[in-house]
């Protein structure tokens, strides 16, 4: 059984060897039209193409699909598989299928098609963050490279490495909110039992709605 990852969910950990290979252009636009053929095919229920996809689809990686509404760039949507479980064919599937349903906003709608953009963001594996103590944590934490995940007592929540460039956060902003994402009170990554987990990702965005594809460089937010 596929387990989507929501706002708070926790979701189970592989144990699979996995390398990461950043994906050329080509390919992060091949992703994202993929994704967007996949939201439209489920909202205007057709048939959904099924493009010839390099050898890189095959391979095992997390995956997140963001919609954000245009020209305003509000969030509309987001939801992934945060661990290489499956192939990124699979895991786009699943990813930008759900997407159009993220339980925090109403449903997407056939009439929005036109005036959404599709992003996709390609995941390496997540790492435990290794400190001596928690105050430490936000000298390890590379803003504008690091996503983070937090486990604690059941709950858990994702916040992708674009979010912190985007809201203006350092480390410490971002660590907090990591806990909050997750339902938790704000300070609860000092705690010895709080599982922080590292990650970095791979952008690829729609500029216009169906329009050109751009890879994403924080740095450039």
């Amino acid at each position: 059984m596929v387990r989507i990852f929501f706002p708070n969910q926790i979701f189970i950990k592989s144990k699979l060897v996995y390398f990461f290979c950043m994906l050329n252009f080509d390919e992060g636009k091949t992703a994202t039209l993929f994704a967007r053929d996949v939201i439209e095919s489920h909202l205007l229920k057709t048939k959904q193409n099924n493009p010839t996809l390099s050898i890189v689809f095959q391979e095992k990686r997390g995956v997140f699909v963001t919609i954000h509404s245009y020209p305003d760039h509000e969030l509309r949507g987001c939801i992934g598989i945060p661990y290489p479980v499956m192939s990124l064919k699979s895991a786009i599937i699943e990813a930008a299928s759900s997407v159009i349903r993220d339980p925090r906003f109403l449903p997407l709608t056939e009439k929005e098609l036109n005036h959404i953009l599709v992003e996709i963001t390609i995941l390496t594996k997540p790492q435990p963050l290794k400190v001596k103590k928690p105050e430490l944590y936000p000298q390890h934490l590379n803003i504008g490279k690091d996503g983070l995940i937090i486990n604690h007592r059941g709950r858990s929540g994702l916040l992708l490495p674009q979010v912190p460039v985007e809201q203006g956060w350092d480390a410490e902003d971002f660590l907090t909110h990591i806990c909050l994402k997750a339902g938790l009170p704000p300070d609860v990554w000092f705690e010895e039992d709080a599982e922080i987990q590292t990650f970095s990702g791979q952008i690829f965005t729609e500029i216009s709605p169906n329009g050109p594809i751009e890879e994403k460089a924080l740095d450039d937010l």
